[in-house]
């Protein structure tokens, strides 16, 4: 009955009902026909109770400041300052694509907000700069995934909530792991371009333009954008602020830049902000309730116990327990919502992980990496369907763009998880 409940929740996610509907009504079910004690009152006071966290404050408030920042223009000053400093290299144009993802990623803390942001802004000037539109829009897609690596991560606050364990301990943890995946697709973009060639006479065009307006004044255009994430991960790593007040800091921050200094973000655009921010966060946080609940069903059915006896019964070697359970979360981000299989799968997967000695700090950032790749992997792909939107690109073609960035992708994945000291080393 268990399984056939599992199947359903497929059929139903592959009939395109939302993910919030989709588990609330198999939680509703797994009442009605199996041996436990759930009911309507049950699932109602379990989805009220689980909203009432601290550390779940800062998802809806780093969206609002990720929001901001987007309409406030920081994207676009942060790619000229990478461009000033990387777009007379090879491939440095595309190098500096990928650290604006990078940096914005440490604003945002999200991924669709992330190719939003960078994408809109960098792939028109990358094709006018002679660069496939496939290639472009396919590295802005897969980029985009650094921005739930790099902290402030809204995906590490809901782990850290599921897991009980420190969401602080979680960003220090993502530093690392997020530099060497950029730096990864980095690589294949230099070897691209090598192969490839580049238009150097447009590049040096634009490059020569910007140098005109000399260091000083580009460092400067670009100055708060660069300081958002050192006040940001300042705070919060300097034992100043716990992430959810870092998240408060996060929004007036925006907000005063984006207001008085760059002058970008009026009272009516708030309003539109406020909006968008809202339309953001009430899925997620209703994602966040269901999900919970689902898993607190699953923990009276004792699914994690009968997974961990199961996995260690085929085998207590670490290395393939880890290799398993990576599969599995690559599959499981192809077809579900990245906060709903971190409240589901971490009750799961977390007693195994532990057994066999694995840290749940870079369990964590495995299991965020892992399910950060599904942000460009169809059928879900929620990175593919902003890119394509925003270049009118088949999902298809964008799909086939990222194979490669996505390859360096799991290559750093599998480096991460079988040398913990690339996570663990700050803590």
């Amino acid at each position: 009955m268990i399984i056939l409940l599992f199947l359903l929740l497929v059929i139903l996610l592959a009939l395109t009902i939302p993910i919030g509907i989709s588990l609330g009504f198999i939680t509703i079910l797994s009442g009605s026909v199996l041996d436990i004690s759930v009911n309507l009152s049950y699932i109602v006071r379990n989805m009220v109770s689980s909203l009432d966290s601290y550390p779940l404050l800062a998802v809806p408030l780093f969206i609002l400041s990720g929001t901001i920042m987007a309409k406030g223009g920081m994207s676009e000053r942060l790619f000229n300052v990478f461009i000033y400093m990387f777009g007379n290299r090879t491939a440095g144009i595309p190098i500096a694509a990928i650290t604006t993802c990078l940096f914005y990623g440490a604003i945002s803390g999200s991924s669709p907000a992330t190719v939003a942001a960078v994408g809109a802004m960098a792939i028109p000037i990358l094709t006018k700069l002679g660069y496939d539109r496939g290639f472009s829009t396919a590295m802005i897609a897969t980029s985009g995934g650094l921005g739930v690596i790099i902290p402030p991560s809204i995906p590490f606050i809901i782990y850290g909530m599921s897991a009980n364990q420190s969401v602080g301990d979680l960003f220090i943890a993502g530093i690392m792991p997020g530099i060497i995946i950029g730096l990864a697709l980095m690589i294949y973009a230099y070897i691209y371009c090598k192969n490839k060639g580049e238009n150097k006479e447009q590049i040096m065009a634009v490059y020569n333009d910007m140098k005109k307006n000399g260091f000083f004044k580009t460092f400067k255009d670009g100055f708060f954008a660069l300081l958002a994430p050192v006040i940001i991960l300042g705070g919060i790593y300097g034992g100043i602020v716990t992430p959810t007040e870092a998240a408060v800091i996060a929004v007036v921050y925006a907000l005063g830049i984006s207001a008085f200094v760059y002058r970008t973000v009026n009272f009516k655009n708030y309003l539109l902000i406020l909006q968008e921010s809202i339309k953001v966060t009430v899925p997620a946080i209703l994602i966040v309730a269901v999900a919970s609940v689902f898993g607190r069903v699953l923990t009276l059915l004792k699914i994690p116990q009968s997974v961990a006896s199961m996995m260690t019964s085929l085998t207590e070697n670490k290395i393939l327990i880890l290799l398993l359970i990576i599969l599995f979360l690559l599959i499981v981000g192809m077809i579900m919502e990245t906060l709903a299989s971190i409240l589901i799968l971490t009750p799961i997967f977390l007693p195994v992980v532990m057994q066999v000695g694995i840290d749940p700090i870079h369990f964590g950032v495995i299991m965020i990496i892992a399910l950060a790749i599904g942000y460009v992997t169809p059928p879900v792909g929620v990175n593919l369907y902003i890119a394509s939107a925003m270049t009118k690109i088949p999902i298809t073609v964008i799909g086939r763009k990222a194979v490669p960035f996505i390859v360096a992708f799991i290559i750093s994945l599998l480096a991460i998880a079988f040398i913990p000291q690339i996570s663990l080393f700050f803590i």
